[in-house]
């Protein structure tokens, strides 16, 4: 008999390393002098998408094609101490470091701008600088960063940024122990065959707090792999060890999800911005994958009343809780 059942899943999640422990970023920009742009950072985009996030937040600075950024990263001969990239932090952190790097390079070339435009309301915008009050004293970012060159003004600019929070009350436990949050809730519909104890996910539905979505179909994607992280985790991943051996040395034995094992997802970015992330953005790594395991044991304890304890919830695993319940005897 195949049993549908629903549940629900929510977490909230400290942004970096958090608990007085170091977590600091730094990032450099360089504008040469023919307009082309080369930004530094320690961080690895190891498929998360933070070389293009990062790129894009010094194209919105300085009013470039973020396409046409050159991005140097994870070098310790040429870039500059970024921080681990992990723990939700690369955006959050490194952004930062990014965005202050890009606004201090603004800022030079804004005083070779006002000069030469004889304005001072500036706006860096479509490759190069006008005013807002009269359009027509425009320069090309090209052009400028030439004259910018040919004045001396510093073309390089290097920007750190730190985050480190003080450890909670060691007496009391209490305290603020990160300088931002996410939260996510995720809903699972599964599909549970008492005969063989096979779950099947239905659907996936997520709510994730990304403070602000700097690249949307990024943190889609982010989202998404989250869920098949957290479906992993809670149906097939599982390492065995017998006698002190590993029985489950490579990946044709730990079950990892594939395309063809994910269910359908309904992804919804939720946007409370922080004053404390570039743009108000958080992280969204681990908080798309906390919720799902949770959201699935509950749909599968919903669908047939058996609280799941232990997990990856095999069918082997599922169907012995099914026998121990209806008192069968198991086999082997």
């Amino acid at each position: 008999m195949k049993k549908k059942g629903v549940g629900v899943g929510s977490m909230f999640y400290g942004m970096g390393y958090g608990f007085s422990r170091q977590d600091i970023s730094s990032a450099t920009i360089e504008v040469c002098e023919d307009g082309s742009v080369i930004v530094r950072s320690g961080e690895v985009d190891f498929g998360q998408g933070s070389d293009t996030i990062l790129c894009q937040i010094a194209s919105e600075e300085l009013g470039i094609l973020y396409d046409t950024i050159q991005m140097l990263t994870a070098d310790t001969l040429s870039t500059p101490n970024a921080g681990p990239t992990s723990a939700s932090r690369v955006t959050y952190v490194c952004g930062m470091a990014m965005l202050k790097a890009a606004r201090a390079m603004r800022g030079n070339l804004s005083s070779v701008a006002e000069q030469i435009l004889g304005q001072t309301d500036l706006l860096f915008g479509d490759e190069k600088v006008y005013s807002l009050s009269h359009p027509d004293k425009v320069i090309s970012f090209k052009a400028l960063a030439k004259a910018a060159h040919l004045k001396g003004v510093p073309m390089v600019e290097t920007a750190w940024h730190d985050i480190t929070t003080q450890d909670v009350d060691p007496e009391t436990a209490q305290g603020d122990a990160y300088s931002a949050y996410a939260y996510a809730t995720q809903i699972a519909e599964v599909e549970v065959d008492t005969e063989t104890g096979q779950v099947e996910i239905l659907r996936m539905v997520t709510a994730t707090d990304a403070g602000k979505a700097i690249n949307p179909l990024n943190v889609e994607g982010q989202i998404e792999g989250g869920v098949s992280m957290g479906v992993g985790y809670a149906l097939s991943e599982e390492i065995i060890q017998e006698g002190g051996y590993l029985k489950t040395p490579a990946l044709g034995d730990y079950m990892l999800p594939t395309s063809l094992d994910m269910p359908p997802i309904e992804t919804h970015i939720v946007e409370v911005p922080v004053s404390s992330g570039p743009y108000g953005a958080k992280g969204v790594g681990e908080p798309a994958s906390i919720p799902t395991a949770p959201a699935i044991l509950n749909a599968i304890s919903d669908a047939i009343g058996i609280r799941v304890t232990q997990i990856p919830a095999t069918p082997e695993n599922i169907l012995r809780l099914i026998w121990e319940r209806e008192g069968k005897n198991i086999p082997g």
